[in-house]
């Protein structure tokens, strides 16, 4: 059962289809005022649409937002600060996954790193204030591809070599030790991570044939696979922790709370990470 979040503000990345949608769905239901932030406005009022049939009272509000652009994350925030409404809920789901070849941001970063990685953290870190006005909660999403994934922290941008399933996997580790850093920097924000599981969506529409038609056989819905990250943005005393299904190799099943990754519990990397942020983001440590 979704907590009740009447007259709470919540923003969910990627609500045009797939995971966000479904969890902005539940949030809708449990009350939440909505904003989505989204790149394609004709999809943002598409599945606004959907939302609002399933929830006829819903207050949804879209935004123009490009993860792969700082400027544009800057210009959505900057809104938002603007307003003044404390911050409620903060869901980082948007994402991008195994593009074939090299692609990179507006800002030159490897497209899987500066939208999964960078646009977030820029997000999150610009919409501080806020959180902090309201004793927030982040979650961020991450992947079962975390748990083996390596940090090439000479090469976070791919330029010297380029794999999409690697960068993949490097981008959702690096999502996750960002959730559990901010938890443990920020006393008035909660934060945490939390995986779908092998959930078809349409992250999959760049995966091989071959890979895909594996996938299939090992996946859920998108109904079961939003279940752990509601979980993680709903249930009470939930930061620093990490959420995914309880199934198989966490492909599918139900939400469960799993031990964080050993991926992710290598000493200094947070710190290490909060650090390069900043930099490549442009944000000062002290905003």
């Amino acid at each position: 059962m979704t907590t009740d979040l009447t007259g709470r503000l919540a923003v969910v990345t990627g609500a045009s289809d797939g995971i966000g949608r479904e969890l902005a769905t539940h949030l809708a239901h449990a009350g939440a005022d909505l904003v989505l932030p989204v790149r394609n406005p004709a999809k943002g009022e598409a599945a606004a649409a959907l939302i609002r049939r399933a929830n006829p009272t819903a207050k949804i509000r879209l935004e123009r937002l490009d993860l792969a652009d700082l400027a544009s994350v800057t210009a959505f925030a900057d809104a938002l600060l603007g307003e003044g409404r404390p911050l409620d809920l903060l869901v980082n789901n948007a994402g991008v996954m195994l593009p074939p070849q090299r692609q990179v941001t507006v800002d030159g970063f490897e497209l899987q790193f500066g939208t999964n990685v960078l646009g977030h953290a820029a997000l999150t870190l610009r919409l501080l204030p806020l959180l902090r006005a309201a004793h927030g909660r982040v979650t961020t999403l991450t992947s079962a591809a975390a748990k083996h994934a390596r940090i090439d922290w000479d090469d976070l941008s791919a330029e010297r070599k380029y794999r999409g399933t690697r960068a993949y996997g490097r981008s959702k580790l690096l999502n996750l030790l960002f959730a559990l850093e901010l938890d443990r920097r920020e006393a008035a924000v909660s934060s945490n991570a939390a995986h779908p599981g092998t959930t078809l969506t349409n992250l999959y529409r760049t995966t091989p044939g071959p890979l895909r038609a594996i996938t299939g056989r090992f996946a859920q819905s998108p109904a079961r696979g939003v279940l752990p990250p509601l979980m993680a943005a709903t249930a009470p005393d939930a930061g620093g922790r990490l959420y995914g299904p309880d199934g198989f190799g966490e492909f599918t099943g139900g939400p469960t709370e799993l031990a964080v990754y050993r991926s992710a519990r290598r000493p200094g990397d947070g710190e290490r990470l909060w650090r390069v942020l900043h930099q490549l983001t442009g944000i000062g440590a002290g905003e």
